[in-house]
């Protein structure tokens, strides 16, 4: 209490002067310069402490959630003309690009110029988010290129075959399409169909959002994108962009009478001087606490090249929002194609036991399947956005015989046993009738538990749930109107939701991390996203996330995997 009591005297102290910086942040007429270069994520990521912040050099990712902050001052400052935002290499998923361009949209319709360049040109993700600005520019000699979306397939069964691996698979869902490229030489009609419902949501929003800049046209918007790509110049006599130019003649192009060219403040400083900064209260308020379930999930985390969610971290994060007092209700940000049947269970009895004592929300970000959904179906209400993929309720696990593989090495293998299956999960040899039994009927019993979970979190009769997982991915809006989830919106309408059902009022989200020692070092984080940009320069980034996600899982727990095939070939296996 007397650290607030002296620093809102601090404050009083400087009000002035802080009433001057704000009231002249920006000259009359000019534009807040906003640069997205890097990656993009929903919230902003915790900070790092202690000796982690003197080592850890690396920029942290800019957020929706503080885009969103910059964007509402823009819209309440009337010395503002609006944002000119430069889009250079940005990396966002298809939920945080959605919730990215809402908030864009949002300070256009708030009567605020908003303004893209695209110095490199233009793919999907950037005309779909450019499309929110009033006007958009393209550097000159650039492709504009938005061509709609594909996937690929790889299948591996004739390559498995002829160096000698059999792949044993035990899949339950019709629509559960993880192990395929291991079984089959071409897509099933199956997976044909529920991705071709996924990409179609996809092109839909983006056809939706280029309409905007002919009118709402949805037949020119399409051709747009059927007829794609086009040069610069192209672009611009179609009307898909406005304009062409480097970027030192932007500043002319916006420039209004009488002045020549346009004035700017970048977002930083803008954001310093504007952000108000109210008195700190003597008492601590009340807040959301924000749980991330971010990355396959694993039991264990000793390699990594990427995000994991870890069960022992999360289940952590969960028990500290659980006995906090500050903490009135929590969302689970989920972010996660899923993994470990026997961690996504446990998480889930964690969210379980939360949940009876907090409101307890989940938003599902980018991909919450399989794994990820049987984690969020505990929650009192799920949010989503459109695009996100969930669903995908069914079980997979898959077993590899190397015999042939080890007979064409020359080796040969003997074996010692005592117990009749003491050497089932060998890859050595394939397995006995017997023993395929008693792991098919493992897979089934999962497969139900996984249906009663959803079917108990829903409030559903089983029969019900079951005709909806069959392993089965679905975007948001194909999940809400089969009852998977309650809302569509982005991370800060869940925050809301949160907010009303803790029932004091509009709440702050703050990020509930696990106790301090947890994760690799910064150092060895940084070697391994080097190894895996290095290991991604080659076309090898999916093969080694795959087989470490194998290593992070024991050799017979089976797997809540959705496999998210894209013109990249990404894709979660389980090796072991």
């Amino acid at each position: 209490m007397l650290r607030s009591v002296l620093t809102n005297l601090f404050l009083l102290l400087v009000l002035p002067l802080r009433w001057l910086r704000r009231s002249f942040a920006i000259p009359k007429g000019g534009y807040v310069v906003l640069d997205l270069d890097g990656p993009v994520v929903d919230n902003l990521p915790s900070r790092p402490r202690g000796l982690a912040r003197i080592l850890r050099r690396v920029r942290p990712p800019l957020s929706v959630t503080r885009v969103r902050e910059l964007c509402e001052l823009i819209a309440a400052d009337v010395r503002a003309a609006g944002l000119f935002v430069r889009l250079d290499g940005f990396a966002a998923g298809p939920s945080v690009l959605a919730s990215l361009r809402k908030v864009f949209a949002n300070l256009r319709d708030a009567g605020k110029e908003v303004v893209f360049y695209l110095p490199m040109g233009a793919d999907n993700d950037t005309m779909y988010l450019a499309s929110a600005g009033r006007r958009v520019v393209v550097g000159p000699e650039t492709l504009v290129a938005p061509i709609g979306y594909a996937a690929t397939g790889r299948y591996l069964r004739r390559a498995l075959a002829e160096i000698g691996v059999e792949p044993e698979v035990f899949a339950r869902g019709t629509y559960k399409s993880a192990a395929e490229p291991l079984v089959r030489d071409a897509m099933s009609e199956a997976q044909r169909e529920q991705l071709g419902e996924v990409l179609g949501a996809r092109h839909d929003a983006l056809v939706g959002a280029l309409a905007e800049r002919c009118g709402g046209d949805m037949t020119v918007a399409s051709r747009w994108v059927d007829e794609a790509p086009y040069r610069a110049s192209r672009a611009a006599e179609l009307g898909l962009v406005d304009a062409v130019a480097y970027e030192d003649d932007v500043t002319t192009l916006l420039g209004k009478e009488p002045g020549p060219t346009a004035r700017w403040v970048s977002a930083g400083h803008y954001f310093a001087a504007r952000l108000p900064r109210g008195f700190r209260p003597l008492l601590p308020r009340p807040v959301v606490g924000l749980v991330e379930v971010h990355g396959p999930i694993v039991s264990r985390g000793r390699f990594s090249l990427g995000k994991l969610a870890v069960e022992d971290r999360v289940v952590r994060a969960l028990r500290a929002a659980r006995s906090s007092r500050r903490i009135a209700a929590v969302v689970l940000h989920i972010d996660s194609p899923g993994g470990s049947a026997v961690a996504s269970d446990r998480i889930h009895h964690e969210v379980e036991l939360l949940a009876k004592e907090k409101p307890v929300v989940a938003y599902l970000s980018n991909v919450a399947a399989s794994g990820g959904y049987y984690v969020a179906a505990a929650a009192r209400v799920i949010v989503a956005e459109p695009q996100v993929i969930t669903g995908s309720i069914g079980v997979v696990s898959a077993h590899f015989v190397l015999r042939g593989l080890l007979e064409k090495l020359g080796v040969s293998t003997d074996v010692v046993k005592r117990g009749a299956r003491a050497d089932l999960f060998s890859p050595v040899r394939p397995l006995e009738a017997s023993e395929r039994a008693v792991l098919e009927s493992e897979v089934d019993a999962f497969y139900r538990t996984f249906v009663g979970v959803v079917a108990r979190g829903r409030g559903r009769p089983f029969e019900d749930i079951e005709k909806l997982a069959q392993g089965r991915i679905y975007s948001g809006t194909e999940a809400r109107a089969r009852g998977l989830v309650d809302e569509l919106g982005g991370l800060s309408d869940a925050v809301a939701r949160a907010s009303t059902l803790a029932g004091v009022g509009p709440l702050e989200p703050r990020l509930v991390t696990p106790p301090r020692g947890e994760g690799p070092p910064p150092a060895a984080a940084r070697v391994a996203r080097a190894a895996l940009s290095a290991l991604g320069a080659l076309g090898l980034s999916p093969w080694a996330e795959r087989a470490l996600l194998g290593l992070n899982l024991g050799p017979s727990e089976r797997v809540l995997v959705y496999e998210p095939w894209g013109s990249d070939g990404r894709t979660w296996l389980d090796t072991r």
